[in-house]
């Protein structure tokens, strides 16, 4: 295994990152009371979030390779294995899950009140679940772990969420249990043409035209619908609004993520030539997805549909970075998928620190609260600032590299992307103007309180991330550099081009 650098640490750095929740999800039933199960939740995703941090510290960022790898057999006779490891691209995804987990786990701390094991429960399944699916390097490992997330996040939706929660839930299953089935037809027809499931090993061969046409296909509607692209979107904002706070947070920070991933880990690198063939397409449909999002966030009086609708948006520039096939579009896009997690799951915890006082997401009903709540609107005003890509803040680093790249390649079309920047701008700080300075008649403002401590240690990491990505992104961009310069000979383009714009602007 040429591709894979075994793991030199002395102990299985990736499973224990992999099953360690699952482990402590199992001790939840022991528990005897509702605060034990929340300290013991916290405590694990504590621990697998400081364990993980020595994926960075040992990471080797010129290396292309697959670290920490840890391989055995599975199923034999079938040729399927239990391989993990991580590369450039799925390191800081790794990082992004288990450092959010700890904040999903203290954001619910009052949010749920009944059926706390089971909530906590859940929540531990799901991180086992999204760390394994951007380690594995098995395809059956990867589609065990790909459905094993649907269960926790159908009932995290279905039992703790809003009034409409049945549907909402029923919805995302129904949407994702369709793409998943896309998802297992391409594994089962690489498997035939190469008799292994090793998700490197399918990498670069010399496929039939026909055979990548139909293999990315199915590739693309898999991931389109997880992403979610225009026009696969629309059981994102139904999701999103019923789901708990942290369900939300999961929702937008990871679970979207693995559709783009997938379109880096498998579309690229295994159907090159079907992928160039359909580019226009991805890269309108993006576009398109961009422009709807903002459109539509600024049509809405409900914070979380309005947060909802601005993913459609953001993604959107993310597949624009992806497709556009360079240095610059891709890393940027990475980068966005990283932006996107910290931000969007910082504003839904907002959403649901004020729903917690309010109960109510209405704009109208939050009308003027600014200057009951300082602290709280300080933290709403950053975190709005970097969903807009203002200057300084992590978004703007992210969006820059997308749009340089991709004006590189396809002027026009970027140039129907710009709108897309002026709506985010209109739509958030519509809100925070609205939120902050709009006058209310309702005399309950008058008694809410401030951010606790508790509340401020959910959001204070997540502002350091914006300004540290913001100001000084070098950290984060020089693990993906020899990962993607691979990734873009893997996808057959020709990459003697300039430095990466990255270089240019942080030496």
């Amino acid at each position: 295994m040429d591709f894979l650098t075994i793991s030199t640490l002395g102990y299985p750095l990736l499973s224990i990152l992999i099953f360690l929740p699952l482990a402590g999800a199992a001790v939840l039933p022991l528990l005897r009371s509702d605060n034990a199960a929340r300290y013991w939740a916290l405590i694990v995703t504590i621990a697998v979030a400081v364990l993980s941090l020595q994926l960075y510290s040992h990471f080797d960022p010129s290396s292309a390779r697959y670290q920490f790898g840890e391989t055995m057999p599975w199923i034999t006779s079938l040729h399927i294995n239990y391989t993990v490891g991580v590369d450039g691209i799925s390191l800081l995804l790794v990082l992004m899950t288990t450092l959010l987990m700890p904040l999903c786990v203290l954001g619910s701390w009052r949010y749920i009140e009944k059926r706390v094991k089971e909530f906590m429960f859940c929540l531990l399944l799901m991180e086992t679940s999204m760390v394994g699916v951007f380690a594995a390097l098995d395809f059956v490992l990867f589609y065990v772990l790909w459905e094993a997330m649907l269960i926790p996040m159908y009932l995290l939706i279905a039992i703790w969420g809003g009034p409409r929660k049945e549907y909402a839930s029923i919805k995302f299953f129904l949407y994702t249990l369709a793409g998943s089935v896309l998802l297992l037809a391409a594994i089962i027809g690489l498997y035939l043409s190469q008799g292994t499931f090793s998700i490197p090993a399918m990498m670069g061969k010399p496929y039939s035209m026909i055979f990548q046409t139909c293999v990315f296909l199915a590739f693309f509607l898999a991931f389109a619908i997880k992403v979610p692209m225009f026009p696969f979107h629309t059981w994102l904002p139904a999701a999103h609004v019923e789901a708990p706070t942290a369900g939300s947070v999961i929702l937008a920070s990871v679970l979207l993520k693995m559709g783009t991933y997938g379109f880096l880990r498998f579309c690229l690198p295994i159907t090159p030539d079907a992928t160039r063939m359909f580019l226009p397409y991805v890269l309108w449909l993006s576009v398109a997805g961009i422009l709807y999002g903002g459109f539509t966030a600024l049509a809405q009086k409900d914070m979380k549909k309005l947060i909802a609708y601005s993913s459609v948006g953001h993604m959107g520039f993310v597949t624009l970075g992806i497709f556009v096939l360079n240095q610059r579009g891709i890393e940027g896009a990475i980068l966005q998928m990283l932006n996107h997690g910290i931000t969007t799951g910082a504003l839904f915890f907002c959403v649901g620190m004020i729903y917690e006082r309010t109960h109510s997401r209405e704009l109208d009903h939050a009308a003027g609260i600014g200057k009951f709540v300082p602290i709280y609107v300080t933290f709403l005003t950053v975190f709005s600032l970097s969903s807009l890509a203002f200057p300084g803040t992590n978004s703007f680093t992210g969006e820059f590299l997308i749009l340089s790249g991709s004006f590189a390649k396809h002027k026009l079309l970027s140039a129907c992307a710009i709108p897309g920047a002026v709506l985010a701008a209109a739509y958030m700080l519509r809100m925070l103007q609205r939120m902050i300075w709009g006058g209310t008649k309702n005399p309950e403002h008058a008694g809410l309180t401030d951010l606790s401590a508790r509340e401020v240690i959910i959001l204070a990491p997540l502002l350091v991330f914006v300004f540290w990505i913001g100001f000084a992104p070098a950290p984060f961009m020089n693990v993906m550099h020899a990962s993607v310069s691979q990734l873009i000979e893997q996808a057959g383009v020709h990459s003697a081009q300039a430095p990466s714009m990255a270089s240019l602007m942080f030496p």
